[in-house]
Parts: structure tokens; C-alpha cells; sequence
């Protein structure tokens, strides 16, 4: 992220705070959860296919379609994974070239190539290798709580979308409910680690999961998300909420 001289730096904004019992520092979390990834890369698409409870491929799709993707666009997928979002991308635009997938963990990044073909490029969201104005619309599929700092990160997808684009985020979000929340809760920080070891036998990927639902109770409200979104520059930031759980945020490069 860029900053003029004399422009103060924003606030920092992490997604969570830290979760000690994984790890001390940023540098420590990144590296953790990039290890965790890799580990996990083959097993991934049928843990998603497990816990997905209605974030499937018709879910993601018209996500997409609702933030604003249309046949035509350059797309640069954040974090990519497996190729989940990307995968509803390429439908709905007819055209594996028109995507990039951008992800920190190798592992993932060869399972993207593998399944989807696209073009895949090792990063962080908060440091994107493109240059300015270069997409139409980005995305970013349940990975925003892995990121070090929504300013950066956000900053940086403002920065190489071209005026007019448009930024898609996909994440889970604590039900505002306690029942909705107990039942969740039982489920991916139970449930789903659980079968996930007795289906893979892949230690790392049940703590995966395991991590994975501590990252949504930890993180922090939309309020605070919309926010980061809207200083990074980004203009008719809204969210949008599927079954209490999914959130959709969708912000704009303002257009001259």
C-alpha cells in the first residue's frame, strides 16, 4: 500500500485479534496458517463439499452475480484456495483466461491449476503483484479472517481495480442468534474437525477446522469490516446476509 509523504498511515485493522494458542505474532500466523493450507490443499474440496450447509457452488455463483459479475470482465480471485469461487467465476464468464487466482499457500495453488487450469500467481492480499487498474472485479472467498490487516489489504484491492470495479468478499459471520450460534459452533468446531480426521486421516486438516471456526468467533463485527472498506476508498460499500451466516461484502473504485 502506497502512501502519499505527508499522509498518515491508517489505523491498523487485523481481522481478530491473535489467537495465542496457534501462534504469537503476524509473522508466526502467517506462516501457520500457510503450512496448514498446504497441508490440506488435496483434501480441501471434500471438507468444503462436508461443512459447506449452503455455501455450495449455486450459493457462490449468485453471490457473484449479485456483487456485479458479468461476461467480459478481468477477474483477480484473492486467496483462491482449491478454486471454489473461481470455479463459479469461469461459469458465469465463460472464459477460464479471464481469471487470476492469487493464493500464499503452494499447495493450493497447484490444486487450482490442476482443477480450474487458470493462471495463479503466490502472494498476500495485503501486497498484491499487479499493478494499478488492472481488474474489473475481485474477489475473495472466506479467507478475509487469514489476513494480517483489512486497511492494507483492503487498500491494495482498491488500488488495482479500475475505476468503476468492483471488490466481492464472501465470509462467514457469527449468527446474531444463540441458538444459531450454539448449532454452528457444535458443528465446525466439533463436528466437522472430526470427521474431517476420520475421513482424511489428515491431523492438519482437522486443525484446520478447528482454526477455522475460531477465526469466525474471534473476528471482528461487520460494522468494523465496512468500515475498513470504505477508508481504503472503496465507495457503495453494503453487506448483504444469507441464513444469518454468510455475509457479502461488496464495495466500488469510484469511477472520475
Amino acid at each position: 500500500m502506497s502512501l502519499e509523504r505527508n499522509e498518515p498511515r491508517p489505523r491498523s485493522a487485523p481481522p481478530h485479534p491473535a489467537l495465542r494458542p496457534y501462534y504469537q505474532t503476524d509473522e508466526e500466523k502467517a506462516g501457520f496458517v500457510r503450512s496448514l493450507f498446504d497441508a490440506s490443499a488435496g483434501h480441501y474440496d471434500r471438507i468444503e463439499r462436508m461443512m459447506a450447509l449452503g455455501s455450495g457452488p449455486w450459493y457462490r455463483r449468485q453471490a457473484l452475480v449479485r456483487a456485479g459479475l458479468t461476461p467480459g470482465m478481468a477477474v483477480l480471485d484473492v486467496a483462491i484456495g482449491t478454486g471454489l469461487v473461481a470455479r463459479e467465476e469461469i461459469t458465469v464468464l465463460g472464459d477460464t483466461g479471464s481469471v487470476i487466482g492469487l493464493d500464499p499457500s503452494p499447495g493450493m495453488l497447484r490444486e487450482a491449476r490442476r482443477t480450474l487450469g487458470v493462471r495463479t500467481v503466490m502472494g498476500r492480499g495485503e501486497q498484491l503483484p499487479f499493478p494499478a487498474g488492472r481488474f474489473d472485479f475481485l474477489s475473495m472467498g472466506y479467507a478475509l479472517r487469514h489476513l494480517a490487516d483489512l486497511t492494507d489489504a483492503f487498500s491494495e484491492f482498491h488500488r488495482v481495480l479500475r475505476p468503476g470495479g468492483i471488490a466481492c468478499i464472501l465470509e462467514w459471520t457469527r449468527p446474531p442468534d444463540r441458538l444459531r450460534y450454539c448449532l454452528l459452533r457444535f458443528y465446525l468446531h466439533r463436528v466437522v474437525p472430526t470427521l474431517t480426521r476420520l475421513t482424511t486421516g489428515n491431523r492438519d486438516a482437522a486443525l484446520l477446522m478447528r482454526y477455522f471456526w475460531e477465526t469466525i468467533d474471534a473476528c471482528v463485527p461487520p460494522e468494523q469490516i465496512l468500515d475498513a472498506m470504505s477508508r481504503s476508498g472503496l465507495v457503495e460499500v453494503r453487506r448483504s446476509v444469507v441464513l444469518g451466516m454468510f455475509s457479502e461484502y461488496v464495495g466500488r473504485r469510484p469511477a472520475p
